[in-house]
């Protein structure tokens, strides 16, 4: 039973959001997703604004959230399951990324401890002037559902430290392990004394999360998901002013350099093409390699993939899981398809909504810039390493980039002419290559950049003050 948390008080949800949700393992469907009411959506905008913000110091907040940090860590294993069975995600892949929901509160705290949001600066005469990075206010933040409960537990944490009153929305087709994760850090917070409007968890579709952005009363906002609704977002942001960080989403570029050995090559791309089963915002979209190896690199990843086992996404056994929905399959599908050229299937079969993956030789580079955000991939062969850059650079969207070589120091020149937040030489791992290093987007993959520190800054707003002593020069008195 999905459930909202308004003002310190659990509520079944009642209202339909108009799809109907599906086992991903077996396709069958589980009945409709379900949202909160309007009346619900009200309370929780009227509660954060009655709060304004958390009336706590930094060493406060920082001691409490790492009670919610515990509180999570325990609650984690219940976690990754919830999202593998509602995502489709193999739990072996879920379970390293639970590592992030509690992180991100300790993370938090030790900024705070670290006085991340407090500095001083000495003027020329010996005053000091006072720079305190103040919350904005409340805050919303939305996340999609591939990986929905490691996103929100990023950034609520990162709110919470900042002082603003939170507001979580998750995606309707995977509410199941934030809805878990929320009940962890309400409890925490409850038992440390917390307002009950400081957290709150409301669930819908785009209608809520339009509610919730475009409501005045709410003063940041951070969504990650798609480029439609990162666009709305975005505009109703706009109006009112107030800061927003967008992860749209990427079309990233594996290149592979002329000395890159094969073998490297295809685990990597193997790799971005099915984590997650494909289904993240850095996965494969162009797999760009020397003229004439196009077709024995194709074999020679799918082969690779081919390895994998697929099954229930709950078995530990399982490398790669089906989609989320079948909707999400068909749509994945038809982009392939409409990229032209010839399909290269895996050899892979697996229950319920799986698609086995895909790579895609002799297209159009101009018809293979969108994000298809399933695990599908154009191939595309270079005469030289210009028209290599090219390529990469050739969508509008920069989030990721990757680049695979055996002489170290070419690749790294290489990677620096790639247009992306973030570019990674002779890997392909989910993870930053950083813990303390931004996560930057350029294009229409987004802005404000998350991050460690980052997103905690995000969400407030510098205050300096200081004695000047200094008056006008056209004063009299």
């Amino acid at each position: 039973m999905t459930s909202d948390l308004v003002g310190g008080s659990w509520q079944a949800c009642v209202t339909e959001t108009g799809i109907q949700l599906e086992n991903p393992a077996t396709g069958d469907v589980i009945g409709p997703a379900l949202g909160s009411s309007p009346e619900r959506v009200e309370a929780a905008l009227a509660a954060a604004d009655a709060l304004g913000g958390w009336d706590a110091d930094p060493g406060e907040r920082a001691e409490i959230l790492e009670k919610v940090a515990a509180a999570v860590a325990g609650a984690a294993g219940e976690i990754v399951a919830l999202e593998a069975k509602a995502t489709g995600v193999p739990i072996r892949q879920t379970t390293p990324l639970g590592m992030i929901l509690a992180g991100a509160f300790a993370l938090a705290a030790g900024q705070l401890r670290a006085g991340l949001l407090t500095s001083t600066t000495t003027r020329e005469d010996g005053r000091e002037v006072l720079v305190e990075r103040l919350p904005w206010g409340p805050a919303a933040c939305l996340v999609p559902w591939n990986a929905p409960a490691p996103m929100a537990a990023h950034k609520v944490a990162n709110a919470l430290a900042a002082g603003c009153p939170t507001i979580l929305k998750p995606s309707d087709y995977a509410p199941s392990g934030t809805e878990r994760l929320a009940v962890a850090i309400h409890e925490a917070l409850r038992e440390a004394g917390a307002p009950p409007a400081l957290f709150q968890l409301l669930h819908g579709g785009a209608d809520v999360g339009a509610r919730i952005v475009g409501d005045p009363r709410i003063r940041a906002v951070s969504f990650t998901g798609g480029l439609g609704g990162g666009r709305a977002v975005a505009a109703a942001c706009a109006y009112d002013i107030k800061p927003v960080q967008l992860e749209l989403g990427g079309n990233n570029a594996l290149i592979v350099m002329p000395d890159a050995n094969e073998d490297a090559a295809a685990r990597a791309a193997a790799d971005l093409l099915t984590t997650l089963n494909g289904q993240w915002c850095r996965a494969l979209g162009r797999l760009i390699v020397p003229a004439g190896r196009e077709q024995p690199l194709t074999a020679k990843i799918l082969e690779r993939v081919e390895m994998l086992r697929t099954g229930d996404p709950a078995d530990e056994a399982t490398d790669y899981g089906p989609l989320i929905h079948s909707g999400h399959r068909a749509t994945v599908i038809k982009a392939r398809d409409e990229l032209g050229g010839t399909v290269h299937e895996a050899d892979l079969e697996g229950p319920g909504n799986t698609l086995a993956p895909s790579l895609v030789t002799g297209a159009d580079p101009a018809r293979t810039t969108g994000e298809i955000f399933g695990p599908v991939a154009a191939v595309h062969g270079y005469r030289d390493l210009d028209e290599a850059i090219a390529l990469a650079n050739g969508t509008r969207y920069g989030l990721e980039g990757y680049v695979i070589g055996t002489d170290e120091s070419r690749a790294l020149e290489t990677a620096r002419r790639v247009r992306a937040g973030e570019v990674k030489v002779n890997g392909s791992s989910i993870m930053s290559l950083h813990l303390f290093t931004p996560r930057p987007a350029w294009g229409i993959s987004g802005y404000s950049a998350e991050g460690t520190a980052e997103t905690l800054l995000f969400f407030t707003n510098p205050r300096v003050v200081g004695v000047e002593g200094g008056f006008a020069l056209h004063s009299r008195a």
